[in-house]
């Protein structure tokens, strides 16, 4: 799944892309790209109020719960952004932040250490098989 975000933040540059993610228990087991409705896409993203509400919808219907929320920086590091501080409700949500190459995974708590709302959080990635990536 990350290899897939590394290649649509890629093919999407200098665009930033964005959707959720869905699991349980800080594990991930889907991703839902959406539409990045930001006025300055380049610079900011945005999900689309469309996608987040059918997300919500579903998970109240007993889908996969939302675990939080991915993004790129085409041009910048994995580290969030003050705008993304700005932009974060401090509710244990992940967010996920790739940029082509790297990634990162961060809580958006209040009182985070980054910005205020974010805290660092280990990023292990698992195939199919179980896995690691470095296996």
């Amino acid at each position: 799944m990350l290899a897939d975000l590394q290649q649509l933040a890629l093919a999407a540059a200098p665009h930033e892309i964005c959707g959720i993610l869905f699991g349980r228990q800080g594990r991930v087991s889907a991703r839902r790209a959406t539409k990045n409705v930001a006025d300055d896409p380049h610079r900011h993203f945005e999900i689309d109020p469309r996608a987040l509400i059918a997300a919500k919808r579903d998970q109240r219907s007993g889908g996969e719960p939302i675990l939080g929320y991915y993004h790129s920086h085409p041009s910048g590091t994995v580290r969030p952004s003050i705008v993304d501080a700005e932009s974060a409700a401090p509710d244990g949500r992940l967010w996920l932040i790739v940029n082509g190459h790297d990634a990162a995974a961060w809580l958006a708590v209040k009182n985070g250490e980054i910005s205020g709302r974010f805290d660092a959080i280990p990023l292990d990635c698992f195939g199919a098989n179980g896995q690691t990536a470095a296996e």
